[in-house]
């Protein structure tokens, strides 16, 4: 069973605690901190309010039930369950197991006049799925018992799914017919398909298999207007393509039951080879070189020099001699203060693996890089997906971290960085408190990249005074995004978090453009409202 107020399974061999090592590098980087008490699963099912929604056969009110699908995992989300002060809870959940059951469940929300909120695998860490104060009953209707293959053409190469299937049963099932979809993000685990495409995720490897948008053939949607078919064809010129209309939709046009994605033979072989460079300036350039020469790369990720000093420490936990050995090997070969490590990958056949690896290495090399020959990167692979399980022993240690993310083009973004990370650093300066801010680069483009900064703090002594922090310091970094020229989500979405930075990408026109879209499909505004536009489009 899933944990109800945090990250994973109740028995994830993922979950852990925190080593002394890490422990005392935390307390020298922001200072000793205390736990906060935590609520109980009773006590917060003591909270609940009777429900509101009408009686149903699909549908379920059970107190329990309401707390497990009333957040997501965003870290407002996990101050709330933590703290006990929830808030608002779904009226009712329901399962459906066909797409006829979620259309009789839209007709019921209709009829009844009930907002509802579509759930995938509950991994939204912007709010997507939080139910908002409304005087009408809520529903979430869970998606997870829509989670198989539905048919395969061999041929076409396409693959049509329900809308529940999570990322673990996409690829088993996949796999059993010789295929991959190869979408790994990093809340791979536990998000579902349906959800990938609500949101527009982006998977670790979306050089060599791409986006979302490119994997997204086609698929079904129930909304209170009707049924949305969209049919798969491998090109169009014949107007605005409709798949983008769902893309991103977060819900407010309807429920995505089935998905239609194009797959690809399983790979001969993966590699991920990690290489260090001098300095930031010399490992953007290697970055920036390698895509726009259309290496036939799967991934490139790149920390920089905080980043690249804090997880080789993080991850040795107590004992640091191996890091320490590591950096007095690189310094003999001139890979010194100020170094950034590049994680790159190749996917394909073992012929097509052997010689990009070579001519990435002998590119990385040409700049002065140095490859790793101690398996760093498959130590990356197999730790791929932990990073989600570090919130909870770090919670429970008094330390709360979090993330920002956006994309900028290259001639923005050494100064985009500097900025986020610099506002966000000194976003709790007025306390007193120290931030620890690091970034990466997850997903580069010939015009530009993706900027990922992971920030930690002390939560303080409340849940309260560390919801308060954390707004201030999403605030400091949002507006420095958009100052920045760069997008307010790469890979997360919009939900409730995002929504108000919104107008800075798409305009008033274009807002106005994407609520006529919600108004048609949903004009009573009850899908998932409160989510993806600002309230005075609401």
């Amino acid at each position: 069973m899933r944990l109800w107020n945090g990250w994973g399974k109740e028995n994830s061999e993922l979950l852990m605690e925190l080593n002394s090592g890490l422990r005392n590098l935390l307390q020298a980087l922001v200072g000793p901190a205390t736990p906060l008490p935590e609520a109980t699963l009773a006590e917060v099912i003591a909270t609940v309010p009777p429900s509101r929604a009408p009686a149903h056969p699909l549908i379920n009110s059970d107190p329990e039930t309401r707390v497990r699908h009333a957040r997501g995992q965003s870290l407002p989300d996990w101050l709330a369950m933590h703290s006990g002060d929830v808030g608002q809870f779904p009226d009712a959940v329901a399962v459906p197991e066909t797409s006829e059951q979620v259309r009789e469940l839209l007709c019921y929300a209709r009829d009844n006049n009930i907002d509802v909120i579509p759930y995938g695998g509950g991994t939204s860490v912007v709010g997507h799925i939080n139910p908002q104060a409304s005087s009408r009953p809520v529903l979430t209707i869970d998606m997870g018992a829509m989670n198989k293959l539905l048919h395969i053409d061999h041929q076409s190469h396409l693959a049509t799914f329900g809308a529940g299937t999570a990322g673990p049963e996409v690829e088993a099932q996949l796999k059993k017919e010789g295929y991959t979809l190869g979408h790994f993000p990093q809340s791979w685990e536990l998000s579902t398909i349906g959800g990938w495409v609500a949101s527009r995720s982006s998977g670790q490897q979306s050089l060599h298999y791409g986006r979302i948008e490119k994997l997204f053939a086609g698929g079904a949607i129930e909304t209170l207007a009707g049924t949305l078919e969209i049919p798969t064809i491998p090109s169009s010129s014949a107007g605005p393509d409709i798949r983008e209309m769902i893309l991103g939709s977060e819900g407010r046009m309807g429920i995505i039951t089935e998905v239609v994605v194009r797959i690809t033979p399983l790979p001969e072989q993966e590699i991920f080879q990690v290489v260090f460079f001098s300095s930031w300036e010399v490992g953007l350039q290697a970055a920036r070189e390698l895509i726009q020469q259309r290496s036939p790369l799967s991934m490139v990720r790149l920390s920089n020099p905080l980043e690249t000093t804090s997880l080789l420490y993080m991850g040795a936990g107590e004992d640091t001699s191996g890091v320490v050995a590591l950096e007095a090997a690189l310094a003999e070969k001139g890979i010194g203060a100020g170094k950034v490590m590049m994680t790159f990958g190749v996917t394909g056949s073992a012929r097509h693996c052997a010689t990009t690896r070579e001519m990435a290495l002998a590119h990385c090399v040409a700049l002065g890089g140095v490859a790793d020959q101690a398996g760093l990167g498959d130590k990356w692979a197999h730790g791929r997906f932990r990073a989600p399980y570090l919130r909870d022993p770090l919670g429970r240690a008094g330390y709360a971290a979090d993330t920002m993310e956006t994309a900028v083009d290259w001639s923005k973004l050494p100064q985009a960085v500097d900025n986020i990370e610099s506002a966000i650093r000194n976003a709790l300066a007025d306390e007193g408190e120290q931030v620890h801010a690091y970034t990466h680069l997850s997903h580069v483009y010939g015009q530009g990249s993706s900027i990922y900064t992971t920030y930690l703090f002390r939560l303080g002594d409340s849940y309260q005074q560390a919801l308060q922090r954390w707004h201030k310091l999403k605030a400091a970094g949002a507006k420095q995004t958009i100052a920045s020229g760069g997008t307010i989500s790469h890979q997360h979405g919009v939900g409730l978090d995002h929504r108000d930075y919104l107008i800075a990408e798409k305009g008033a026109l274009g807002l106005a453009a994407i609520n006529s879209l919600c108004q048609l499909f949903d004009p009573n505004g009850q899908m998932n409202p409160g989510k993806l536009l600002p309230d005075e489009l609401q």
